[in-house]
Protein backbone atom coordinates (compact mmCIF):
# COMPACT_ATOMS: atom_id res chain seq x y z
CA UNK A 1 0.00 0.00 0.00
CA UNK A 2 1.67 3.38 -1.09
CA UNK A 3 2.66 6.11 1.86
CA UNK A 4 0.56 8.03 3.87
CA UNK A 5 0.17 11.29 1.33
CA UNK A 6 1.85 14.15 2.88
CA UNK A 7 0.52 17.62 4.09
CA UNK A 8 -2.39 16.41 5.48
CA UNK A 9 -5.41 18.65 5.67
CA UNK A 10 -7.10 19.12 9.18
CA UNK A 11 -9.97 16.63 7.63
CA UNK A 12 -7.16 14.24 7.23
CA UNK A 13 -5.68 14.23 9.99
CA UNK A 14 -9.30 13.89 12.21
CA UNK A 15 -9.55 10.81 10.54
CA UNK A 16 -5.99 9.62 11.05
CA UNK A 17 -6.68 10.17 14.92
CA UNK A 18 -10.10 7.82 15.77
CA UNK A 19 -9.89 4.30 13.65
CA UNK A 20 -9.36 2.54 16.48
CA UNK A 21 -12.46 4.07 17.92
CA UNK A 22 -14.35 4.86 14.71
CA UNK A 23 -16.63 1.82 14.21
CA UNK A 24 -17.34 1.30 18.02
CA UNK A 25 -18.66 4.93 18.27
CA UNK A 26 -20.28 4.67 14.81
CA UNK A 27 -22.51 1.26 16.08
CA UNK A 28 -22.92 2.74 19.63
CA UNK A 29 -24.30 6.12 18.64
CA UNK A 30 -26.59 5.05 15.96
CA UNK A 31 -27.77 2.00 17.99
CA UNK A 32 -26.21 -0.38 15.11
CA UNK A 33 -28.62 1.18 12.42
CA UNK A 34 -25.42 3.23 10.56
CA UNK A 35 -25.20 -0.69 9.41
CA UNK A 36 -28.21 -1.44 8.36
CA UNK A 37 -28.33 1.62 6.37
CA UNK A 38 -24.96 1.24 4.58
CA UNK A 39 -26.64 -1.83 3.89
CA UNK A 40 -29.28 -0.34 2.38
CA UNK A 41 -27.19 1.65 0.38
CA UNK A 42 -25.09 -1.29 -0.88
CA UNK A 43 -28.07 -3.00 -2.05
CA UNK A 44 -29.30 0.28 -4.12
CA UNK A 45 -25.91 -0.01 -5.36
CA UNK A 46 -25.54 -3.18 -7.06
CA UNK A 47 -29.09 -3.48 -8.57
CA UNK A 48 -29.26 -3.42 -11.97
CA UNK A 49 -25.67 -5.73 -11.92
CA UNK A 50 -23.13 -3.33 -12.30
CA UNK A 51 -19.72 -4.38 -13.28
CA UNK A 52 -17.34 -2.14 -11.47
CA UNK A 53 -17.96 -0.29 -8.16
CA UNK A 54 -16.55 2.26 -5.94
CA UNK A 55 -16.78 2.74 -2.69
CA UNK A 56 -15.50 6.43 -1.81
CA UNK A 57 -14.22 7.98 0.95
CA UNK A 58 -14.23 4.09 2.28
CA UNK A 59 -13.18 4.07 5.92
CA UNK A 60 -12.68 1.38 7.35
CA UNK A 61 -14.39 -0.57 4.54
CA UNK A 62 -18.03 -1.17 5.82
CA UNK A 63 -19.50 -0.39 2.09
CA UNK A 64 -17.55 -1.74 0.35
CA UNK A 65 -17.74 -5.22 2.15
CA UNK A 66 -21.13 -5.27 1.79
CA UNK A 67 -21.16 -4.71 -1.05
CA UNK A 68 -19.14 -7.52 -2.32
CA UNK A 69 -21.17 -10.12 0.51
CA UNK A 70 -24.09 -8.85 -1.41
CA UNK A 71 -23.11 -9.37 -5.14
CA UNK A 72 -20.79 -12.18 -4.59
CA UNK A 73 -18.14 -12.67 -7.25
CA UNK A 74 -19.89 -11.17 -9.91
CA UNK A 75 -18.56 -7.47 -9.87
CA UNK A 76 -15.40 -5.70 -9.31
CA UNK A 77 -15.32 -4.00 -5.96
CA UNK A 78 -12.92 -0.58 -4.92
CA UNK A 79 -12.26 1.22 -1.93
CA UNK A 80 -10.59 4.65 -2.07
CA UNK A 81 -9.69 6.86 0.85
CA UNK A 82 -7.29 8.89 1.74
CA UNK A 83 -6.59 8.04 5.51
CA UNK A 84 -3.87 5.19 5.32
CA UNK A 85 -4.53 4.29 9.10
CA UNK A 86 -8.52 3.62 8.19
CA UNK A 87 -7.17 1.62 5.04
CA UNK A 88 -5.43 -0.39 7.29
CA UNK A 89 -8.41 -1.18 9.49
CA UNK A 90 -10.04 -2.08 6.34
CA UNK A 91 -7.62 -4.09 4.91
CA UNK A 92 -7.63 -6.48 8.00
CA UNK A 93 -11.77 -6.40 7.51
CA UNK A 94 -11.33 -7.72 4.34
CA UNK A 95 -9.06 -10.54 5.07
CA UNK A 96 -11.14 -11.61 7.94
CA UNK A 97 -14.44 -11.72 5.48
CA UNK A 98 -12.52 -13.22 3.14
CA UNK A 99 -14.62 -11.16 0.77
CA UNK A 100 -12.90 -9.76 -2.16
CA UNK A 101 -12.33 -5.55 -2.58
CA UNK A 102 -9.21 -3.91 -4.02
CA UNK A 103 -8.25 -0.73 -1.39
CA UNK A 104 -6.44 2.21 -2.76
CA UNK A 105 -4.81 5.62 -1.11
CA UNK A 106 -6.30 8.52 -2.65
CA UNK A 107 -7.42 11.65 -2.82
CA UNK A 108 -10.93 12.71 -3.89
CA UNK A 109 -9.95 15.94 -5.58
CA UNK A 110 -7.58 13.63 -7.69
CA UNK A 111 -9.15 10.14 -7.95
CA UNK A 112 -6.52 7.60 -9.27
CA UNK A 113 -8.82 6.43 -11.82
CA UNK A 114 -9.42 7.06 -15.21
CA UNK A 115 -12.42 8.44 -16.87
CA UNK A 116 -15.89 6.21 -16.62
CA UNK A 117 -14.21 3.98 -14.38
CA UNK A 118 -17.30 2.46 -12.66
CA UNK A 119 -20.63 1.74 -12.89
CA UNK A 120 -21.81 2.86 -9.47
CA UNK A 121 -20.47 5.34 -7.14
CA UNK A 122 -21.49 4.45 -3.25
CA UNK A 123 -20.67 6.95 -0.08
CA UNK A 124 -21.61 6.21 3.13
CA UNK A 125 -21.17 9.25 5.92
CA UNK A 126 -18.60 10.85 4.27
CA UNK A 127 -20.53 13.39 1.58
CA UNK A 128 -20.72 15.83 4.13
CA UNK A 129 -17.07 16.03 4.73
CA UNK A 130 -16.74 16.65 1.15
CA UNK A 131 -19.20 19.63 0.91
CA UNK A 132 -19.74 20.84 4.26
CA UNK A 133 -18.35 24.44 3.90
CA UNK A 134 -15.67 22.88 1.86
CA UNK A 135 -13.84 24.98 -0.78
CA UNK A 136 -12.85 21.71 -3.49
CA UNK A 137 -17.01 21.19 -2.91
CA UNK A 138 -17.29 21.56 -6.74
CA UNK A 139 -13.55 19.94 -7.62
CA UNK A 140 -15.10 16.54 -5.44
CA UNK A 141 -18.39 16.84 -7.40
CA UNK A 142 -16.45 17.11 -11.07
CA UNK A 143 -14.39 14.15 -10.15
CA UNK A 144 -17.20 11.90 -8.62
CA UNK A 145 -19.01 12.48 -12.39
CA UNK A 146 -15.67 12.29 -14.24
CA UNK A 147 -15.18 8.74 -12.97
CA UNK A 148 -19.09 7.22 -13.14
CA UNK A 149 -19.68 5.73 -16.85
CA UNK A 150 -22.78 7.59 -18.49
CA UNK A 151 -26.03 6.15 -17.02
CA UNK A 152 -24.09 5.65 -13.84
CA UNK A 153 -25.27 6.07 -10.39
CA UNK A 154 -24.25 7.81 -7.56
CA UNK A 155 -25.63 6.38 -4.47
CA UNK A 156 -25.01 8.39 -0.51
CA UNK A 157 -26.66 7.82 2.35
CA UNK A 158 -26.17 10.50 5.27
CA UNK A 159 -27.19 12.43 7.84
CA UNK A 160 -29.55 14.94 6.91
CA UNK A 161 -31.78 17.73 8.20
CA UNK A 162 -35.50 16.14 9.32
CA UNK A 163 -38.13 18.08 8.23
CA UNK A 164 -39.82 18.18 11.55
CA UNK A 165 -39.20 20.62 14.15
CA UNK A 166 -39.47 18.80 16.78
CA UNK A 167 -37.51 15.87 15.53
CA UNK A 168 -34.79 18.07 14.16
CA UNK A 169 -34.57 20.04 17.56
CA UNK A 170 -34.12 16.31 19.46
CA UNK A 171 -31.72 15.21 16.74
CA UNK A 172 -29.73 18.43 16.97
CA UNK A 173 -29.29 17.93 21.28
CA UNK A 174 -28.66 14.02 20.59
CA UNK A 175 -25.96 15.01 18.30
CA UNK A 176 -24.10 17.84 20.55
CA UNK A 177 -24.42 15.74 23.91
CA UNK A 178 -24.51 11.90 23.12
CA UNK A 179 -21.97 11.97 20.05
CA UNK A 180 -19.58 14.92 20.37
CA UNK A 181 -19.16 15.11 24.63
CA UNK A 182 -19.54 11.27 24.63
CA UNK A 183 -17.70 10.44 21.16
CA UNK A 184 -14.70 13.16 22.14
CA UNK A 185 -14.31 11.47 25.31
CA UNK A 186 -14.55 7.26 24.43
CA UNK A 187 -12.15 8.08 21.31
CA UNK A 188 -9.71 10.78 23.69
CA UNK A 189 -10.55 13.46 20.17
CA UNK A 190 -12.76 16.12 20.93
CA UNK A 191 -12.03 17.98 18.20
CA UNK A 192 -12.64 15.41 15.51
CA UNK A 193 -16.67 14.27 17.60
CA UNK A 194 -16.85 18.26 17.73
CA UNK A 195 -16.48 18.60 14.03
CA UNK A 196 -18.85 15.31 13.19
CA UNK A 197 -21.83 16.85 15.20
CA UNK A 198 -21.08 20.21 14.15
CA UNK A 199 -21.29 19.18 10.43
CA UNK A 200 -24.13 16.39 10.44
CA UNK A 201 -26.27 19.71 12.90
CA UNK A 202 -25.78 21.57 9.82
CA UNK A 203 -25.69 19.46 6.73
CA UNK A 204 -28.44 20.16 3.56
CA UNK A 205 -31.61 19.22 3.43
CA UNK A 206 -32.98 16.25 1.03
CA UNK A 207 -33.97 18.89 -1.16
CA UNK A 208 -31.24 21.23 -1.01
CA UNK A 209 -29.09 18.24 -1.23
CA UNK A 210 -30.79 17.51 -4.61
CA UNK A 211 -30.53 20.43 -6.08
CA UNK A 212 -27.00 20.78 -5.44
CA UNK A 213 -26.50 17.60 -7.23
CA UNK A 214 -28.72 18.60 -10.10
CA UNK A 215 -26.54 22.08 -10.37
CA UNK A 216 -23.46 19.74 -10.43
CA UNK A 217 -24.09 18.14 -14.00
CA UNK A 218 -26.34 14.91 -12.61
CA UNK A 219 -29.45 13.86 -13.94
CA UNK A 220 -32.40 12.30 -12.59
CA UNK A 221 -31.78 12.19 -8.55
CA UNK A 222 -34.20 10.55 -6.14
CA UNK A 223 -34.18 10.34 -2.58
CA UNK A 224 -35.82 8.88 0.34
CA UNK A 225 -35.69 9.52 3.94
CA UNK A 226 -34.23 7.35 6.94
CA UNK A 227 -35.22 7.28 10.65
CA UNK A 228 -37.46 10.21 10.62
CA UNK A 229 -35.44 12.46 8.75
CA UNK A 230 -32.08 12.22 11.00
CA UNK A 231 -30.22 10.15 7.71
CA UNK A 232 -31.27 10.01 4.44
CA UNK A 233 -30.15 8.26 0.72
CA UNK A 234 -30.26 9.55 -2.25
CA UNK A 235 -29.61 8.43 -5.81
CA UNK A 236 -28.16 10.29 -8.73
CA UNK A 237 -27.52 9.38 -12.00
CA UNK A 238 -25.07 10.61 -14.49
CA UNK A 239 -26.48 11.61 -17.77
CA UNK A 240 -25.87 8.97 -20.71
CA UNK A 241 -24.31 9.92 -23.60
CA UNK A 242 -27.67 10.51 -25.37
CA UNK A 243 -28.92 12.66 -23.07
CA UNK A 244 -26.05 15.27 -23.97
CA UNK A 245 -27.18 15.30 -27.78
Amino acid sequence: MPEEIKDARPLQRIFSEVPDTYDLINRLFTLRLDGVWRAKAAEECIRGRPRRMLDLCTGTGDLALSMAGQSGTASNITGVDFSLQMLRKALLKAAGSGKKVALVLGDAARLPFRDRSFDAVGIAFAFRNLTYRNSSRDQYLSEILRILAPGGKFVIVESSRPRSAAMRALFHWYMRTAVSFMGGIISGHRGAYRYLAHSAINFYSPAELTGLLVSAGFGRVEYQTLLFGVAAMHVAYKKKDSDLD
